[in-house]
């Protein structure tokens, strides 16, 4: 690990400001996934910023009926909270899918939102990987790309994003507020918060240097039925090959209105807008649902090693929807 120089803020404007003062400055708070990459030296900070004082740590009610979250609430007490596990039981489910328990009690909220990407040639310095070193290449495209994406990706970067809380957040369209160093604030819709890889895959979201997170906002919850489901290689402590997270609404035998966002399938939290429409009006009937399903993510492809992915997307969308119908056979 390199040497840095660390700092603990005392507001969060402070924090940013002291970003923007510094080169190669990180915000520093669980540290379960820049600790990792520090000592890797694929992360390689000078100034580390510590933001545990700032008093960002609380779960709050908004006038609309939704929730504050704070930055640095952990993912544990996000998951417990009673207002999270009874009005929003995908993002507590979807939390509780991920990690272990030790890291989940040391993880916060933003950090889960800004993670890296598990991609086995970023972690690894010895090889080509544009997202670390630009214009380097990609050892992925033609590589071992079991974990890598269907969609989103790029002739740049074929990697996926490894968040389950952020698959939630964005089926509940969460707004991502910030400061900067000047002080001026900023509200982001989840949906507009992240970046595809492009010609860049270095630039992973639209924060500004020395912006920060300081909590995240959750609409009231639409009505319909909730569900969060992760396939992924062992039971716990690994990451998704995929997820999907649904917000079903039924009415007389059909579909109403349909939310869903899959996981491990792009460079971010992936929602199919085309889908979502289709869904309206199809029956609640489980050969409806999982006919459906099987038009999800039309324009997947995989990469070799992961073509199995838009297959395994579409039959887990299918158990979600016969399961948000109600039915107990999926």
């Amino acid at each position: 690990m390199k040497q840095f120089t660390y700092a603990r803020a005392t507001t969060p404007t402070d924090a940013a400001s002291s970003a923007a003062a510094h080169r190669r400055t990180r915000f520093i708070a669980g540290g379960t996934n820049l600790l990792d990459l520090m000592k890797l030296e694929v992360e390689t900070p000078e100034h580390l910023i510590d933001i545990n004082r700032l008093g960002l740590d609380a779960i709050e009610e908004t006038a609309d009926g939704g929730l504050r979250i704070g930055t640095l609430v952990r993912n544990s007490d996000l998951a417990a909270d009673p207002r999270v596990r009874e009005r929003y039981p995908v993002l507590s489910r979807a939390l509780l899918a991920g990690a272990s328990g030790q890291l989940r009690n040391k993880a916060t909220t933003g950090g889960n939102l800004l993670q890296r990407t598990r991609c086995y040639y970023f972690y690894d310095t010895a090889m080509p990987c544009n997202k670390r070193h630009p214009g380097s290449g990609c050892a992925a495209i033609g590589g071992y790309n079991r974990i890598h994406a269907i969609v989103g990706a790029s002739d740049s970067c074929i990697a996926t994003h490894p968040s389950d809380m952020a698959v939630a957040m964005r089926v509940l369209d969460a707004v991502i507020h910030t400061v900067a160093a000047d002080g001026n604030v900023r509200e982001i819709p989840i949906g507009e918060f992240y970046r595809l890889p492009g010609d860049t895959p270095q630039v992973e979201n639209v924060l500004a240097d020395g912006e920060l997170i300081t909590h995240v906002t959750l609409p009231p919850p639409p009505p319909g039925r909730q569900v969060y489901r992760k396939v992924r290689d062992r039971a716990s402590y690994a990451f998704a090959l995929i997820s999907v997270a649904a917000i079903v609404n039924f009415e007389e035998g059909r579909i109403a209105d349909a939310r869903i966002a899959f996981g491990g399938v792009g460079p971010m939290p992936w929602r199919d807008d085309e889908l979502e429409r289709a869904a309206r009006g199809v029956g609640s009937d489980e050969v409806s649902l999982r006919t459906l399903a099987e038009t999800a993510l039309g324009d997947a492809r995989g990469q070799g090693h992961n073509d199995f992915k838009p297959v395994l997307a579409r039959r887990t969308l299918g158990a979600v929807l016969v399961e948000a119908s109600g039915r107990t056979d999926a």
